[in-house]
């Protein structure tokens, strides 16, 4: 048990990594630091789902973002499918991004 969770825990890490390269357009900081990636979960078969948000519910890259996010999780060696579920509960508020994300923004 302990080796599958090791591998669950793995390819929770390339994912993240390569969800750190998927941008919001108007925001020059990426999806995960942002904080709108509330939750990746990752079952027996590999298959993923990525619970995320956006900035806003009239954000412009609601057509975009969400179907760029599950093609980069998708890109990782070892994902079965993945499903991306967008959540606006709670709502994105700033508290929710990274300290990198915040510096970079001048937030702190």
């Amino acid at each position: 048990m302990t080796s599958e969770l090791s591998a669950k825990d793995e390819l929770r890490e390339r994912i993240i990594a390569q969800l750190r390269t998927c941008f919001d357009p108007e925001i020059p900081v990426n999806v995960y630091d942002l904080g709108l990636i509330y939750g990746i979960d990752i079952a027996d078969d590999m298959s993923v789902r990525i619970d995320m948000t956006l900035t806003s519910p009239n954000c412009p890259s609601i057509e975009s973002l969400p179907s760029e996010i599950q093609q980069k999780a998708e890109s990782v060696e070892g994902v079965k499918e993945v499903k991306i579920e967008l959540i606006w509960d709670p709502p994105f508020h700033t508290g929710m991004m990274s300290d990198e994300a915040k510096l970079q923004l001048g937030l702190m």
